[in-house]
């Protein structure tokens, strides 16, 4: 009986070793879902799969700790977002029509298109549009891949990666970086500030001088930009299924293209994350 109290106190002490893990998984999964996902809801969901991986773990097995937690943890997160049930697929499908008639006008006029005009490309009223882009600020996720919109089960990662998957995976997380990094400075502001620091929209918007809505249109020309900048050196074959563009418009993304290429080497690009594909400290 003796050996319990400290047994306990051992699995205690593992459980608080590794609560950032718990924090770092949070935070990786709030980067790809809308808004309204509860941070807070997350990291209870964590805390309580990370103590029953405690709990049920044997280090006779080989596998570290770390590794057993992340794949509990990551199970109990899933679970969650799967019980919010936020993503339907009429909405995913609306989402992405209205993505791609902002990007072909974004390439027709040199600009982010007003509301009016998408509705006019699309064929509907503008508060159709309206209502969709309300619906994809709560459903809307954005894949490593091209930042398309995707379902509870693709947005995390998958746990038994082998080590040639795991090396892609840190290259493209290398790219991401760096594709952030090379954007124009208001771009850059917004998505590091929305989706790496997660503060609100509106203390960008006061620090930017602009509105909400400016910077929710910086956050969506933002994004198209990361996602071609991506494909281009990532998934050439989706690169080449976005509209043609002319003119300045076209210089000024093929400039930034070949910035996120000269950013820095592999080398540069792996050191991005670690060896087990979890992003380091900056």
């Amino acid at each position: 009986m003796s050996g319990e109290p400290a047994f306990d106190r051992r699995r205690e002490d593992v459980v608080r070793a590794h609560m950032p893990l718990v924090g770092h998984l949070v935070r990786e999964m709030l980067a790809r879902v809308p808004a309204h996902v509860n941070r807070d809801d997350l990291l209870s969901a964590g805390y309580a799969a990370l103590v029953a991986a405690a709990r049920g773990f044997d280090d006779e097995r080989g596998v570290p700790f770390a590794r057993f937690a992340a794949a509990r943890v990551r199970g109990a997160l899933l679970d969650e977002l799967r019980g919010l049930d936020w993503a339907s697929r009429s909405v995913r499908q609306r989402a992405r029509r209205t993505d791609s008639a902002r990007q072909e006008l974004t390439a027709e006029l040199g600009r982010m298109p007003s509301a009016t005009e998408v509705a006019e490309r699309l064929g509907c009223t503008v508060e159709d549009v309206e209502s969709a882009d309300d619906d994809v600020q709560r459903a809307v996720v954005f894949s490593l891949q091209g930042f398309a919109t995707a379902g509870a089960d693709d947005m995390v990662t998958e746990p038994s990666l082998g080590p040639e998957e795991i090396l892609i995976r840190r290259e493209r997380l290398g790219y991401l970086r760096h594709a952030v990094d090379v954007l124009p400075e208001r771009l850059r502001a917004v998505i590091t500030g929305y989706f790496f620091d997660e503060r609100p929209m509106a203390q960008i918007a006061t620090e930017l001088g602009v509105t909400e809505s400016r910077v929710s249109q910086l956050r969506a020309e933002a994004l198209a930009l990361l996602k071609d900048g991506l494909n281009t050196h990532l998934d050439p074959a989706l690169a080449a299924e976005s509209p043609a563009k002319e003119g300045c418009v076209a210089r000024r993304r093929s400039a930034y293209f070949d910035e996120i290429a000269t950013r820095g080497t592999l080398r540069d690009r792996l050191a991005v994350t670690g060896v087990d594909g979890m992003p380091v400290a900056a």
